[in-house]
C-alpha cells in the first residue's frame, strides 16, 4: 500500500534508476539522480526541523525546484512554493504567514532571497545537494509517516486578496493519481509536458502522475507557448504523449493558429482546467488530433485539483457547454441550495464535495477552513466534512454542468443573473476569442471585457439579443486585442476590475 508520495519514487528507482524522470530546457535528472539529491537535501532540512512543518522553495521552471520538494518530503516537512515571479511584497506576506524553517533557493536567486523583508534561513540548492545523506536520520522520519501528514501548501488567493495556503495530505495527491491511472489509462510509457507553475495546484497533477506511473516529464516554458510552432516542434521532439493544461495555453495554440503546418504526433492524451473551454478551442483541437482523448477536469485547489471529469465523446456546437462529467471514483459531488437542500435536475445549486480528496484546510487560518470545511448538512448523525467550492452548477441528464461562481451571481435590473451565462453565449460567438463578464455595483452596469481580431461592439450588441433578454445584456463593451492572464493561465479579472472600472480607463 501506498502512504508517501517518495514510495513512488523509490519504485521508479527499482524499476528503471537511469531513465529520465524530470527535465527542462538545460538539465535532465534521473530517477536515481533525482532520490540521491532529494535524500541529502532531506537530511540537511532534518537537521534543522523532522516535525511536518512548511519548507518554503523559491521556484522557477526547472528540475531544482521538483528536487527540492523531494527533499522537504524526505526531511518529514511540506513544501511551500513559492514563485519568483510574484511581487516581493507577496512572497513576504507568505513567507509571514509560513514561518518556514527554511526558504531554499539556486544560487542565481541569493540576492532575490536576501533582498525579502522576513528573513529566514536562506539554503541553496547547489550546496544541500553536496551533503552526505544520513541514512539511519531518514528511515527515522520515514517510519513515523503517516500519510494525512501535509505534502505541501499551495497559496491562492482568497476573495478579498489576501492569500490562503490549501495544505494538502499525502494520502489525497495519491488518491488523486491513482484515479487519473485508472480512469485514463496512464502508464510508464507517458511523456507528460508541463505547462502549470509549480506553485499552481495544475502541476501536482504532472508531478505525481509522471512519479506514481514512472514516466517522464518534460517542462514547457512559457516561452513556446507564446510561440507555438516552437512548441509543437518540442512537444514533436520530446515525443510527449500526455498534455494536462490550462484551458488558456491551449486557447494560446488554437488563437494563433499553431498547428496549420505540423501537429504534436505522438500527443494522445490532452486534459484541461481552470476555466470553461471554449467549444471553438475544443474544436480546433480535435480538428487537428481527431484520435486523440480530450478530457474536461474540473475542481478547485481546495479539493486536490480535480473532482469530477468528461471524456470527450461527441461533437459540440458553438451554443453548447461542455459538461463537467461525473464525480472520480472515491468521490461524491452533489448540489445544494441556499436551504441546504439538494437540487432537483436542471436546478441551480452550488457544487459541494466530500472524500479523501478534501485538503486538511487553510495554513493557520482556522477561520477561513471552518467557513469552507463545513460538517455536511445532509448527514446529522455523526462527523462528516465537505467543502463547499462557491461554484454553481446544475444537472442535466445526469451530468454536471458548471454555470458560474456564487460570487459572480448578481442582482441586476431586479433580476438575479449569472455572469456565467453570459459568458457562455459570448464565447459561442465566432469572432470573439476570449470574453469575461464583471459587474460594477456602484454603476449598477455589467461590464463586458473581450478579445477579437476588431472591435464590434455593435455586432456583438445585435447578436446577443438573439439569445439573452435585454436585462442579461452588458452596459459596457472593452475591446482588447489580447485579454490578460494572471500566472496561474486564468483571465485576470482583478487586474480589468482596477484597471478599467475602479480607475475607470477607456
Amino acid at each position: 500500500m501506498v502512504c508517501n508520495v517518495l514510495d513512488y519514487l523509490e519504485a521508479g528507482v527499482r524499476r528503471h534508476p537511469d531513465k529520465i524522470l524530470f527535465a527542462d530546457e538545460k538539465h535532465e535528472v534521473t530517477y536515481k539522480e533525482c532520490m540521491e539529491n532529494a535524500r541529502r537535501i532531506g537530511t540537511v532540512i532534518a537537521g534543522m526541523s523532522q516535525g511536518r512543518k512548511p519548507v518554503a522553495v523559491l521556484v522557477d521552471r526547472g528540475v531544482e525546484s521538483l528536487v527540492s520538494f523531494m527533499g522537504c518530503i524526505y526531511s518529514g516537512n511540506f513544501y511551500v512554493p513559492i514563485s519568483k515571479e510574484i511581487p516581493e511584497k507577496r512572497m513576504e506576506v507568505i513567507l509571514k504567514q509560513v514561518s518556514p524553517v527554511c526558504l531554499i533557493c539556486q544560487g542565481k536567486d541569493r540576492e532575490l532571497a536576501e533582498k525579502l523583508e522576513h528573513k529566514t534561513e536562506i539554503c541553496l540548492y547547489e550546496e544541500m545537494a553536496l551533503k552526505e545523506p544520513k541514512e539511519e536520520l531518514l528511515r527515522g522520519i520515514r517510519e513515523g509517516h503517516l500519510d494525512t501528514d501535509p505534502l505541501y501548501a499551495i497559496y491562492t488567493s482568497g476573495s478579498s486578496g489576501t492569500p490562503k495556503g490549501v495544505l494538502v495530505c499525502h494520502r489525497s495527491v495519491i488518491d488523486l493519481v491513482e484515479q487519473f491511472a485508472v480512469c485514463f489509462q496512464l502508464d510508464e510509457h507517458e511523456i507528460f509536458g508541463n505547462q502549470a507553475p509549480f506553485d499552481f495546484d495544475v502541476s501536482v497533477k504532472d508531478i505525481y502522475s509522471t512519479l506514481r506511473n514512472g514516466a517522464t516529464l518534460y517542462i514547457v516554458t512559457k516561452k513556446m507557448i507564446m510561440f507555438p510552432k516552437k512548441l509543437i516542434a518540442y512537444l514533436n521532439e520530446k515525443r510527449v504523449t500526455t498534455l494536462i493544461w490550462a484551458v488558456s495555453a491551449l486557447a494560446i495554440v488554437a488563437d494563433f493558429k499553431g498547428m496549420e503546418k505540423d501537429v504534436p504526433h505522438s500527443l494522445k492524451k490532452i486534459m484541461f482546467s481552470g476555466e470553461v473551454m471554449p467549444v471553438k478551442v475544443l474544436n480546433y483541437w480535435r480538428e487537428k488530433l481527431p484520435d486523440a482523448m480530450y478530457v474536461n477536469l474540473y475542481g478547485p485547489t481546495e479539493i486536490t485539483c480535480n473532482c469530477t471529469y468528461y471524456i470527450i465523446d461527441r461533437d459540440f456546437g458553438l451554443d453548447e457547454t461542455l459538461p463537467i462529467g461525473k464525480a472520480f471514483p472515491n468521490t461524491e459531488v452533489f448540489l445544494l441550495n441556499e436551504k441546504n437542500h439538494l437540487v432537483k435536475d436542471e436546478e441551480v445549486g452550488e457544487i459541494c464535495v466530500r472524500g479523501t480528496s478534501l485538503a486538511l484546510g487553510y495554513y493557520r487560518n482556522l477561520e477561513a477552513t471552518d467557513r469552507a470545511f463545513c460538517q455536511n448538512p445532509m448527514n446529522p448523525d455523526y462527523p462528516e466534512l465537505m467543502y463547499r467550492t462557491g461554484d454553481l452548477g446544475r444537472y442535466r441528464n445526469g451530468e454536471l454542468y458548471y454555470v458560474t461562481r456564487k460570487d459572480f451571481q448578481i442582482k441586476h435590473m431586479g433580476h438575479r443573473i449569472e455572469l456565467g451565462e453570459i459568458e457562455a453565449v459570448l464565447d459561442s460567438l465566432d469572432y470573439i476569442s476570449r470574453s469575461c463578464c464583471i459587474y460594477n455595483k456602484e454603476e449598477n452596469a455589467i461590464y463586458m471585457f473581450y478579445q477579437a481580431e476588431e472591435a464590434c461592439d455593435k455586432r456583438i450588441i445585435k447578436d446577443l439579443q438573439i439569445y439573452l433578454p435585454k436585462y442579461m445584456c452588458p452596459n459596457r463593451y472593452v475591446y482588447l486585442e489580447r485579454l490578460p492572464l494572471n500566472k496561474n493561465g486564468k483571465i485576470d479579472r482583478i487586474m480589468l476590475k482596477e484597471r478599467y472600472i475602479c480607475h475607470g480607463e477607456s
